[in-house]
């Protein structure tokens, strides 16, 4: 039925374009080089305008070849905080992200917007080899976002949830404040069955499966700036409660068996930038972060035999976890060509965490369940964007960084580590179509304090235990490519990168049948990116477009257990991704309709190893703008094929013989969802 549905909603959006295609608009303007450099594309509203956006971020998401990313929110500022800037700077906070602030600008406001392909003189790239900078128009304004949201899940809970969002202009000075309420959803929930077979074939368990969950979250966050003190001042709070609910069941003709967590919590953040010219070519940036978050989980199995319960086992943490950082920066713009900048960070990261297990009601300890960890750290910086000759663009910097991290509770240790991590980027652009991109530097991954501390999988029968000796990885990464743009919007990519890993971060072996987190060698990734955006306006199809993506990702490592070769965990080897969509402008609408090929993703632990695989995920949306300031938006996700696996060994020898197979096929649950957004 699902499917259905969905090749007629398919068949539908096709024979709109069919008729739509008798009519003809002009083209979209094609985006312009940058006056002082190649590298640089600037787009003006009009090239948008077939599009209808109602929003800057509209926009942004519509600029060939580039993709948002709002950073991994890892620890310390650069390279955490997105590719997207603002009239040459970042948000005052990593949380209050690029998307976030133009999710709040209306179109009106955008006076142009400028992707940077490699970097450019004062561009603070932030690690990142492309950016986009939108330069807003400073006149009065109010701006008020209204938007709701309803999700509807095949044989689920449906759910409805909106932003309120609201922005006043005058000058310098811009305020507002965001008033939201979200959900979370997973489109891997549905039913299914689990057959286990042991290593000879025989069936062990075929039993029903069920799984759904429930949560989401409300927040409120203010933001204002203005001139200050011959400079410029930019502040942001933000405030939030979540929740978060998941369940599943399996049943057979005399069992039955439950699995459930549950978590709730608070979180909220601080920021602060302040900008101000030092001199006529000086600038000093001063940025203060403060952000944390609370919060109280508790996970609980429970297996009914004959109607009979066996004992029940419980594992629950509580905890807080902070990060301040403090960072400050001067920025000389020697020339047009040259721009040199230099500064320090300072950083405070820390997390407390109490965990316990029960089995039947009896407490048994885990390795690290009772933990706090604090890091210090301190970086100093400098670097050089020097636009070599109007096609030629070198990026060189350089970032001393050193740490102490220590650990108190059921371990109490102190490391101390020093970095030197170098950077290398050369842009070059012979015409504004073609450019060619190399980049080698040194990057120091960023630990997630969590690890630890001990965890558990009830649903897989899985507890871990903390590792006190978890180190940074660190990767010396080459990267080198190719982008070919034509046909106004049109964009082909290749690029190729190579990982040298020291540390690799995965699962390693404890004491007692217990795995951790923790650094089991060296490995490499080699990885191959293609990028294609067709347009297909002289095939006959106006408005329409093609675009292929995909990441072929080949990872090595030698395993701590078997002591074989085998890839890292948590890394897709693929997932290629293949989009037709097309802008109506007379009917006002645009649709898209998104194929996922095929995506595996699997993790090695010392007792198994387990992962899904996926094929034939569609998306199909279509937008109708039927005045420059309302938006309605209608979305059905579809999977095909879900199946979760698992290979569980008898014993940790170099044999590693199997106890048993477990699959997990699922019909995942259909869901569209309905988006109206009103621009006042």
């Amino acid at each position: 039925m699902t499917k259905t549905i969905l090749l007629a909603t398919t068949a539908i959006l096709l024979s709109a374009g069919a008729a739509s295609a008798q009519t003809s608009p002009p083209p979209a303007p094609a985006p312009q080089a940058g006056a002082s450099q190649q590298g640089v594309l600037v787009f003006t509203p009009d090239f948008f305008a077939d599009q209808r956006p109602n929003t800057a971020l509209d926009m942004v998401s519509r600029v060939p070849g580039f993709s948002v990313q709002d950073g991994d929110g890892s620890r310390g500022f650069e390279g955490a905080v997105g590719n997207i800037l603002i009239n040459g700077s970042r948000p005052a906070s990593k949380n209050d992200t690029g998307s976030s602030v133009l999710s709040r600008t209306l179109v009106p406001q955008v006076e142009r917007i400028e992707l940077i392909r490699g970097g450019a003189p004062g561009i603070d790239m932030q690690g990142y080899s492309v950016v986009v900078n939108v330069i807003t128009r400073n006149q009065a304004s109010t701006e008020q976002i209204l938007t709701g949201n309803m999700a509807f899940f095949e044989g689920g809970t449906d759910r409805g949830f909106g932003q309120y969002q609201f922005t006043r202009r005058n000058g310098d000075r811009v305020w507002g404040f965001t008033l939201a309420d979200g959900v979370a959803i997973d489109d891997s929930n549905g039913v299914g069955r689990v057959i286990r077979r042991d290593a000879n074939g025989v069936v062990l368990r075929d039993e029903g499966y069920y799984s759904d969950q429930t949560g989401g979250g409300q927040a409120v966050r203010v933001n204002f700036a203005d001139a200050f003190m011959g400079g410029k001042i930019d502040l942001t709070a933000r405030l939030g409660l979540n929740d978060y609910s998941q369940y599943s069941l399996q049943d057979g003709p005399t069992i039955v068996r439950d699995n459930r967590f549950a978590e709730e919590g608070s979180s909220g953040e601080v920021g602060a930038v302040f900008t101000r010219p030092m001199g006529t070519d000086l600038t000093s940036e001063t940025r203060f972060i403060r952000e944390w978050n609370d919060f109280e989980n508790a996970a609980a199995s429970l297996t009914t035999t004959n109607g009979v319960a066996g004992p029940e086992q419980r594992f629950a943490s509580e905890g807080n976890a902070s990060e301040t950082i403090l960072r400050s920066l001067l920025r000389w713009e020697r020339s047009p060509a040259l721009t040199l900048e230099a500064g320090g960070e300072i950083a405070y990261n820390m997390l407390e965490i109490d965990q316990a297990f029960t089995d039947g009601g009896v407490v048994i300890p885990l390795p690290s369940d009772q933990i706090m960890v604090e890091e210090t750290r301190g970086e100093l910086f400098g670097k050089a964007t020097w636009r070599v000759r109007p096609d030629l663009n070198v990026e060189g910097g350089l970032r001393l960084e050193a740490s102490t991290i220590t650990q108190s509770g059921d371990a109490d240790q102190e490391k101390s580590f020093f970095y030197a991590k170098p950077r290398l980027q050369l842009t070059w652009t012979p015409r504004p179509q073609n450019q060619v991109r190399f980049r080698f530097e040194r990057d120091v991954g960023q630990l997630d304090f969590g690890d630890f501390a001990a965890g558990a999988d009830l649903e897989d029968e899985q507890l871990f235990g903390g590792n006190v000796n978890l180190e940074p990885e660190e990767r010396w990464i080459s990267e080198l490519t190719y982008e070919r743009r034509f046909l106004g919007d049109g964009i082909v990519s290749i690029g190729y990168r190579h990982d040298e890993i020291i540390g690799v971060i995965d699962r390693l072996p404890l004491p007692m049948g217990l795995s951790a987190v923790g650094n089991i060698g060296d490995g490499t990734l080699d990885q191959l990116a293609v990028n294609l955006v067709l347009p297909l306006d002289r095939a006959g199809f106006t408005g329409g477009q093609f675009q292929f993506r995909n990441t072929w990702n080949d990872t090595a490592v030698t395993d701590p257990t078997s002591g074989e070769e085998r890839p890292i965990s948590g890394v897709r080897p693929s997932q290629p991704a293949f989009t037709l969509s097309q802008d109506i402008t007379t009917w006002k609408i645009n649709w898209a309709v998104t194929y996922l090929a095929s995506l595996r993703q699997f993790n090695y632990a010392p007792d198994q190893v387990s992962g899904f695989t996926g094929s034939d995920y569609f998306e199909a949306s279509i937008e109708y703008k039927p005045t420059p300031t309302l938006a309605i938006r209608a979305q059905v996700n579809v999977w095909n094929d879900f199946q979760v696996e698992r290979t569980v060994f008898a014993d940790r020898t170099l044999a590693r013989p199997v106890a048993f197979t477990e699959l997990r096929p699922t019909d995942p649950r259909t869901f569209w969802q309905i988006r109206v957004r009103k621009t006042f």
